[in-house]
């Protein structure tokens, strides 16, 4: 199981006092309003940051790090990205997971039979879509509605499906 997650990437600095400009790469970006610290993982470097204050710019998060206030210090950062440890990551609703937990897992078929492992979820507003690599090296998208997905046990360590009709063509 993962133990961390990363939820932005720093494109370059805001003003002169310190502050980075964020692409977020988590769901919600309204979750560093409450994140207290982030893991700062540059080319050879690796530290934790408390968060002095976050704002919100276009589809960018502003943030200021307490300890760091001036451009100079900050500007060696570009490019860098930010994670959060399981304990600090958004908690999660019932029937909802990282997606990064799933990575791996084998994807199980209502009929016993390994349909493969699974690769990636991709996002596409409507319903998730999870794409799963089959033995034969092909790839199988399996839309996550619920007479497709059956059961997602990261417990178990499988996802459970139902191959609907066409789905394999």
């Amino acid at each position: 199981m993962v133990s961390e997650f990363r939820v932005g990437v720093i494109t370059s600095t805001h003003g002169i006092r310190g502050e980075v400009k964020v692409f977020p790469t988590t769901d919600d970006p309204e979750r560093f309003r409450s994140l207290k610290e982030t893991i700062l993982r540059a080319r050879r470097e690796e530290r934790v940051l408390e968060i002095e204050h976050v704002k919100f710019f276009k589809q960018f998060v502003i943030l200021k790090f307490k300890g760091i206030d001036s451009i100079n210090e900050i500007e060696p950062y570009k490019g860098a990205e930010l994670w959060v440890t399981r304990e600090n990551a958004v908690p999660l609703e019932e029937g909802e997971y990282f997606i990064a937990d799933l990575i791996g897992l084998p994807v199980i078929t209502d009929e016993g039979k390994q349909l493969g492992v699974m690769k990636d979820v991709i996002q596409t507003g409507a319903n998730d879509v999870y794409e799963v690599q089959m033995e034969n090296g092909k790839t199988v998208l399996l839309p996550v509605i619920e007479e497709c997905v059956l059961s997602v046990g990261t417990e178990k360590g499988e996802i459970l499906v139902h191959v609907m009709d066409g789905l394999l063509d």
